[in-house]
């Protein structure tokens, strides 16, 4: 059973989550999966997923952003607080966590949408051994599913700003959107450009006097645990353009993205928040659980595979595989 936890991020902010933590030893040092929410995402939709990684062998650890589920604390119109902050003070606060009290552990990440872009803000992301994204982006809106765009566009980039000014906050959980958003974190999505340092924290400096923002995306390159990020043909915001744009700016890693055709599996649908729920324990964990225990797949394995090296092999850029659907 997970146990209720109590973190700190970088500046002091109480943040709540949970852990699955083993109670004996293991021959060799164990490793622990730090799991990040979606945007809005409570931490319990993962929870199914977190048994899953506890029963093959990790301690586990699940949280919430400040402002969100176990991390809301009082009116969210008094808070102040953006992906930035989620990235560079919560998710960060969750890796020291996971460094402090499971000393000597291996550190692997699951990030779901928002989740695997916060992971390269963080100051010690070095630490992340492996890396498992499902639909991570950072919202672009022509990066959306061309057929829903126009819907997307009006809901995220139109409405939602115009709630968030008018109320300090997005009630998104009365509109039965997701959980009730901060301020900071509805305008970032809302204004979001192809390159995520032209659209956060516009003005802001740096102790040195650079520009943040510049400082922001040069910070991805402390990441060089190898990434497998898997997105789905019918996911309206993880689109096979949204992920390669993440992924560029996680250079210093090698990157496999994992294009997945729901029919490849004989499924009707998966798209952006499926691929969590239990029912999909033996079709599509697996994947995610063979990549985080030997950073590699199977030998057959669904969908179409992209590899982008490492910013060490120069030369490169990317290498495309279509592979088979899966037949064992």
């Amino acid at each position: 059973m997970p146990e209720p936890i109590l973190m700190s991020a970088t500046d002091g902010y109480p943040l709540g989550g949970f852990q699955w933590r083993h109670t004996t030893a293991a021959g060799h040092p164990r490793p622990v999966a730090l799991i990040n929410s979606a945007t809005a995402v409570r931490c319990h939709y993962y929870s199914r997923f977190a048994d899953y990684l506890h029963e093959h062998g990790w301690d586990v650890l699940t949280y919430d952003y400040r402002g969100i589920g176990e991390s809301r604390r009082g009116s969210l119109r008094r808070l102040d607080a953006d992906w930035i902050d989620w990235g560079q003070k919560d998710f960060e606060g969750a890796l020291q966590y996971a460094a402090l009290n499971f000393p000597g552990q291996p550190i692997d990440v699951v990030g779901h949408s928002i989740g695997g872009f916060v992971i390269g803000l963080a100051q010690s992301a070095g630490r992340i051994r492996r890396i498992f994204t499902m639909g991570a982006q950072f919202a672009y809106w022509r990066d959306y599913m061309p057929g829903k765009r126009r819907g997307m566009y009006l809901k995220w980039h139109v409405l939602m700003p115009i709630l968030a000014h008018a109320l300090g906050h997005v009630p998104a959980k009365r509109l039965g959107w997701m959980e009730d958003t901060p301020k900071g974190v509805a305008l970032d999505w809302a204004r979001m450009t192809p390159r995520f340092e032209d659209s956060v924290r516009r003005g802001a400096r740096t102790p040195d006097g650079g520009p943040e923002a510049a400082a922001l995306a040069r910070n991805f390159e402390r990441v060089t645990a190898p990434i497998l990020a898997v997105g789905t043909e019918d996911d309206p915001y993880g689109t096979e353009a949204a992920l390669d744009r993440l992924l560029r700016y996680y250079r210093a890693s090698e990157r496999r993205h994992l294009c997945i055709h729901p029919q490849d599996l004989g499924l009707a649908r998966i798209g952006h928040f499926a691929f969590f729920h239990e029912r999909f324990r033996d079709v599509l964990w697996p994947y995610a659980l063979e990549w985080l225990q030997t950073a590699d797949l199977p030998a057959h394995f669904p969908g179409r595979m992209t590899l982008m090296p490492a910013r060490s092999t120069a030369g490169v850029d990317e290498v495309t595989e279509d592979m088979a659907p899966c037949t064992d």
